[in-house]
């Protein structure tokens, strides 16, 4: 709940990176041995509870060693520190997962040793932020979407589009994520508002594109009142009466409703962008065993559930929906569990913006253009 999802620049070039430790003749494990009796993981803070950890250990001899990160960079330095082998396992999102594939930080994993993967939702079995090529770098986790929040009193009529956060009239009681991905945001409403633009992926932006986005929250800037890092920060905000909308997730939303503060959230009509998160395997991992147990573990229907409780998102594996609301009745429903194709849709999920644009040409804007941008946007 206090992640900051902070990017960084990516290398430009996607590399087989080849797997440690246990593996078969194609660098991938066919069977998982036994555990080596303890796994030191890279995670956000709220993803190695006692509730799921303590009888993984019991079940496995595996024990959980955890170093919370405050960022994506902070994870990429950490799976790259002491030569890559200190940490076994990292919990990264979809900004540092292509990082890390492209550094082969990681390596492939084999999800046909995961029987619960076959159960996740289809646009997480092999997203384009952890599957290159058809090669799996790690297991889809959690997720959740970046949404328009609003105070149902002081914005009316209800906004349909991204175009209010854009709008004079809410002057010093706006707020955004302080994060470059905005950027992926802005690009978003202009590729429906504008779409002479031709912007057709908001994370593949050539020149003019870009400079269109940035554009656009140069407007914006004198609108904000505050660009948020932490979860707690924004409903600070909108309790105090210091905001009046932005951009969200769904936890800020179900917090703020259960405080009683008259918010509401939604998808507007040109969509919006949003996060997953994915367990990957350290190259250079000591306990490759105890890793794919963790794979193993954290995959199922019980554990997602609980996890996403407990952080407030929403689980890969839809059959963890029905023990979501037995734990906590109408969760599920609250973080969109078992999300419908056209909800997923309408969701442009986080990956790092390279140079390669994806149709052949070679002058999108990397991410070091979009972190150089977002500095002087700000500063």
């Amino acid at each position: 709940m206090t992640r900051i999802r902070v990017l960084f620049a990516a290398l430009a070039v996607a590399l087989c990176v080849p797997a440690a430790g246990i593996g078969s003749g194609n660098g991938l494990p066919t069977t998982i041995g036994k555990g080596e009796g303890q796994l030191n993981l890279v995670a956000w803070e709220g993803y190695t509870q006692k509730q799921w950890v303590a009888p993984f250990t019991k079940a496995t001899g595996c024990k959980v060693n955890k170093k919370y990160a405050g960022s994506s960079d902070e994870m990429v330095t950490l799976m790259r520190s002491g030569g890559g082998s200190q940490y076994d396992m990292v919990s990264a999102s979809g900004d540092a997962s292509l990082r890390l594939i492209y550094g082969k930080d990681v390596q492939p994993v084999n999800v046909n040793l995961i029987p619960d993967w076959k159960s996740f939702a289809p646009q997480l079995r092999s997203p384009a932020h952890n599957t290159i090529g058809g090669q799996h770098y790690g297991v889809s986790l959690q997720w959740g979407p970046n949404t328009l929040l609003y105070n149902t009193t002081k914005v009316k009529p209800a906004p349909t589009s991204w175009a209010a956060i854009y709008d004079a009239k809410y002057k010093g009681k706006v707020t955004v994520p302080d994060n470059p991905i905005q950027i992926a945001d802005a690009a978003l409403y202009l590729s429906k508002s504008k779409p002479s633009l031709g912007i057709t992926d908001p994370y593949e932006l050539n020149q003019k594109q870009f400079d269109a986005a940035v554009s656009l929250l140069k407007k914006q800037r004198p609108l904000i009142k505050k660009y948020w890092a932490l979860a707690s920060d924004e409903i600070d905000l909108f309790k105090n009466g210091d905001a009046v909308i932005g951009a969200t997730w769904p936890y800020q939303t179900n917090t703020l409703v259960a405080a009683k503060v008259p918010v509401k959230d939604l998808i507007p009509k040109e969509g919006a962008t949003g996060w997953a998160d994915t367990w990957m395997l350290s190259a250079h991992a000591k306990h490759p065993n105890c890793a794919y147990l963790w794979l193993k573990w954290v995959s199922t229907p019980k554990v997602q559930a609980q996890q996403a409780i407990y952080f407030g998102e929403t689980p890969a594996n839809p059959k963890a929906c029905p023990i979501m609301n037995k734990l906590s009745p109408g969760s599920a429903a609250q973080y969109h569990c078992g999300a419908s194709a056209a909800y997923f849709n309408s969701i442009k999920f986080w990956k790092t913006p390279v140079a390669d644009c994806g149709n052949g040409q070679k002058d999108c804007m990397d991410y070091t253009k979009w972190q150089q941008a977002w500095t002087q946007l700000k500063g």
